[in-house]
């Protein structure tokens, strides 16, 4: 099980800190990543990480601005999310995958229940 915290609301250039804490299995081996939905949009990849901690992928639209991590003995993974936008705003979802880093959402079988960023302007 997957626990996805940290959302809500902020300014426009702020920042914030999503985490997501696993229970009920050690993900320690798993890619870890993160995917978000607008409002009226599909589901899009943000992060991922692998489970060394040393392989990370970036949305485009994040890159520069975001940053993924991962505790291994907390069984965790963050996203730090810096110069925030509006256009940021969505559920953020924490996912795992047994798999390789992928930005594919199909390949994760484990999810978070969510948790919302608003970016107001």
């Amino acid at each position: 099980q997957l626990q996805a915290s940290g959302g809500g609301l902020v300014q426009a250039g702020n920042s914030l800190r999503l985490s997501c804490a696993a229970s009920g299995r050690s993900f320690s081996s798993y890619t870890l990543g993160w995917f978000r939905q607008a409002p009226g949009k599909e589901r899009e990849f943000v992060s991922s990480i692998n489970w060394s901690g040393l392989s990370t992928a970036y949305a485009d639209s994040v890159k520069g601005r975001f940053t993924i991590s991962r505790d291994n003995a907390k069984n965790a993974v963050y996203l730090q999310m810096n110069s925030l936008k509006v256009e940021d705003t969505a559920v953020y979802y924490c996912a795992a995958t047994m798999g390789v880093r992928s930005n594919n959402a199909r390949v994760y079988g484990y999810w978070g229940q969510g948790t919302l960023v608003t970016v107001s302007s």
